[in-house]
């Protein structure tokens, strides 16, 4: 045990003097956390709904790069060769590098917390269960980051073999990319990638149920995590190119591959694949009752006046707002003209009392931005005009303030494929959001506020 103690020490004190292995493990998350902040920056509660994806990406740069690179530079020097002259066996470094890791990426976790925190951010919702959840992010990705280091002949190979694996993990792994927006095959591909499950896991830690909405999750990445460490210890040797020595040595990856796709026909099998699932549960909401009473009617331009107007750019990421002279392409010309015919009778903008369905209609812009659609920035005019051509200008902006200073009210709706336009948010307390910001917008331009 003392060996283990001093080899955990020595691989923590070697990763400091790594600067690949520190750029990816410190420098990397914490670019995406600045970049997050700078986008969404005009939420309520900032990179709340995004600490998912900026841990996993975390834990993805200290294990499937820092980790690697740190073992493949270490074996180029000849320091394994002098690690195998001490009577420790070989499973004991392997377990005492993916402990001293796991440490690494569980500062860089916490680092990229307490900023998170010190921007605005709220505490988590279940501070426990995000360890546990993170624990277990780390050990499924770190048991990758060894089969990494047991493949790559040097640290290049270590960044391809990264990089192989890094990017489709991002884009159409869930990482960076939210399911909703993605296509339908990108969904099911996503299962049999442990990217998904991650964020997952975190973000139910921090804005959900907690670890009881991580049930899948949480087997799926131990099963990943289990097969990569057998293998990334079988497939281990002192020198590179002992690695497939024995004709037995490349079906040690058979386990790993087995892994990802059990957990993805496993997904599959549950129909779990779809993020759409998910959304149509939570667009399943009860209709809100119509009340006789109208408080918004006794608002005061004073009331308006005294809103806070500090919106996003409508050229920005959240809450776009196409400009008069803005064409929409020909692909967006279809959905923008399905949402223009069948708007007028859309049920939801036909139920509940005047605010209720102002807030449904507000929520047909905030859906498409919350999922970053291409049609995005073109329906926000649409949905205004419809709002125009439905109710007395005083009255709409009276509604719109209303809204805006209660946003919590009543309900929202995250899907609107009803009309032409595919996909859901899946979150509706990201719709409110953006719904609340477009309430805004609308009121800047009904009282002349801005004349862009």
């Amino acid at each position: 045990m003392n060996g283990l103690g001093e080899h955990l020490k020595l691989s923590v004190r070697l990763h400091f003097r790594n600067t690949l292995a520190l750029i990816y493990g410190y420098l990397f998350p914490l670019i995406f956390l600045v970049a997050f902040w700078v986008l969404y920056r005009h939420e309520k509660v900032p990179l709340l709904r995004h600490m998912g994806e900026l841990l996993t990406v975390s834990v993805l740069g200290g294990a499937c790069f820092g980790l690697p690179t740190s073992m493949v530079s270490e074996r180029e020097r000849g320091v394994w060769r002098r690690y195998r002259l001490t009577p420790l066996p070989t499973w004991a470094f392997v377990v005492s590098t993916a402990v001293a890791r796991y440490l690494i990426v569980l500062s860089a976790g916490l680092l990229q917390l307490g900023l998170a925190l010190a921007v605005g951010m709220t505490l988590p919702e279940h501070p426990l269960g995000l360890f546990v959840a993170f624990t277990f992010v780390a050990f499924a990705l770190i048991g990758l980051g060894l089969v990494i280091a047991t493949l790559a002949d040097n640290v290049p190979a270590v960044q391809a073999l990264g990089q192989c694996i890094f990017l489709p993990m991002l884009i159409i792994g869930g990482v960076a990319v939210q399911l909703a927006s993605l296509p339908t095959w990108a969904q099911q591909l996503s299962a049999f990638f442990p990217g998904r499950y991650a964020v997952e896991a975190i973000q139910a830690c921090v804005t959900g149920d907690g670890l009881a909405a991580a049930r899948f999750s949480l087997p799926a990445l131990a099963l990943i995590g289990v097969a990569g460490c057998i293998a990334g210890t079988k497939l281990f040797r002192w020198d590179s190119a002992q690695r497939f020595a024995t004709r037995s040595g490349k079906l040690w990856l058979i386990p790993v591959f087995a892994a990802w796709a059990a957990v993805g026909v496993l997904a599959e099998w549950q129909a779990r694949v779809s993020a759409r699932v998910a959304a149509e549960m939570a667009a399943a909401i009860a209709v809100a009752p119509v009340s006789k009473e109208k408080p918004w009617l006794a608002l005061t331009s004073k009331d308006v006046a005294q809103l806070n107007f500090r919106v996003p750019s409508d050229y920005g990421v959240v809450a776009p707002y196409a400009a008069p002279d803005d064409e929409a392409t020909d692909y967006t010309k279809d959905e923008l003209d399905n949402v223009r015919r069948e708007l007028p009778t859309w049920r939801p903008g036909l139920r509940g009392d005047d605010v209720q369905r102002v807030r449904n209609l507000l929520c047909v812009a905030a859906v498409p931005d919350a999922i970053q659609m291409p049609v995005e920035r073109y329906l926000p005019p649409v949905v205004l005009q419809h709002l125009e051509d439905t109710y007395p200008r005083d009255q709409l902006i009276k509604i719109l303030t209303w809204i805006v200073l209660h946003p919590d009210d009543g309900t929202v709706v995250d899907n609107i494929e009803a009309l032409g336009v595919q996909g859901s948010a899946g979150d509706p307390f990201v719709v409110r959001e953006r719904s609340y910001l477009y309430a805004l917008k609308f009121i800047i331009r009904l009282t002349g506020r801005d004349r862009r």
